[in-house]
């Protein structure tokens, strides 16, 4: 059995700069913390022999399957959407190393700022800037839900939700001026030591595929 979640309440952040505090409310205290309700609700599915009966599983289906998808499905919907609240409040700019690193990987931020912004339009879920634990460099993931297409061994720096409940009190169905919002919004200390940390367990994967 998975370890109980509980909503970051800390998290949740106000007064910022093109998304409002009606746009937020919702999109915390219904989304991001349903995926609390519903992950803690599997995981108690799990523990229970006789719901969960692990002698039944089957490819095609099986309740044990269908709660192993979902399981999937809401943690990360817990994790994304506390990456993605958890650097919003504009505050600090982007580090010397971080900077250098993106223009190393992508050829410049313009580059790297029009790719993430491509990816942000691009998908129905989420788009993402990273470190590959593998080859060492920053990339850009995008998701159409929260478990389809993400990269194994790739840790998230600048999260971008692009599902219309982040931007629809504000921006009905336009998505460009929400993803702008966004990345006006970055508290690069936040984004900074996230790049810190991910170069600390790059560094320790080195070597890790022979």
């Amino acid at each position: 059995m998975g370890i109980k979640l509980e909503p970051k309440d800390h998290l949740k952040p106000s007064s910022l700069e093109g998304i409002s505090d009606q746009q937020i409310e919702p999109h915390f205290e219904a989304h991001y913390k349903g995926y609390v309700v519903k992950y803690n609700e599997i995981q108690e599915k799990l523990s229970d022999s006789d719901f969960s009966n692990r002698s039944k599983a089957n490819q095609n289906y099986s309740e044990f399957r269908e709660l192993k998808v979902e399981e999937t499905f809401n943690y990360m919907g817990i994790v994304l959407h506390e990456l993605y609240f958890g650097h919003l409040g504009k505050r600090g700019e982007p580090s010397e190393v971080f900077r250098k690193k993106v223009e190393e990987d992508f050829g410049s931020w313009e580059r790297c700022m029009e790719d993430l912004k491509a990816t942000a339009i691009a998908f129905r879920g989420w788009a993402v800037l990273g470190l590959d634990l593998f080859s060492g460099k920053l990339m850009v993931n995008g998701l159409d839900s929260h478990n389809t297409y993400n990269l194994h061994g790739f840790i998230p720096l600048i999260v971008i939700d692009t599902y219309e409940h982040a931007y629809y009190v504000d921006y009905k169905n336009k998505r460009p001026p929400y993803i702008e919002a966004v990345l006006n919004n970055i508290n690069w200390e936040v984004v900074n030591s996230r790049f810190e940390k991910a170069l600390k367990a790059c560094e320790a994967m080195k070597n890790f595929i022979d």
